[in-house]
């Protein structure tokens, strides 16, 4: 890593060598929005892949950036923005997920005791405490 900094510094570029991973991670995110609204799992799945890649590219060049001291306010906070869409689709995910789960719950509902019969033939009625059965 300690090369990369000399090379973002050395370059006297700075801005353009940070601007390839952040259009690259912009991008992965694009796809993966994109991916979710087709509702194409496998698409999804590669997506969020090759994103998460593009995120820890972005991330690394990012903080030798910082540690150079080089990183232009613009595209600090393209990464940031970046970063809080990230948490909103994890979020838009796990609530979708949450939804789902409760969707095969009320129609796939846990078997319990019904206060009858059990299939063996043996009640499944539970006493109240010191309540005796007769």
């Amino acid at each position: 890593m300690d090369r990369e900094v000399g090379l973002i510094s050395a370059s006297g570029d700075g801005e353009a060598a940070l601007e390839r991973p952040l259009a690259a991670l912009e991008g992965r995110l694009n796809a993966l929005g994109q991916a979710l609204q087709r509702d194409d799992p496998q698409a999804v799945d590669q997506a969020a892949h090759e994103l998460q890649a593009a995120l820890s590219h972005a991330v690394e060049r990012f903080r030798a950036a910082a540690r150079a001291g080089v990183v232009p306010p613009a595209l600090r906070q393209r990464l940031a923005r970046a970063g809080a869409e990230v948490a909103a689709q994890r979020e838009a995910l796990a609530r979708a997920s949450a939804s789902l789960d409760r969707a095969i719950d009320v129609l796939m509902p846990q078997p319990g005791p019904s206060g009858l019969y059990s299939a063996a033939g043996g009640s499944e009625r539970t006493l109240p405490a010191g309540g005796l059965r007769a």
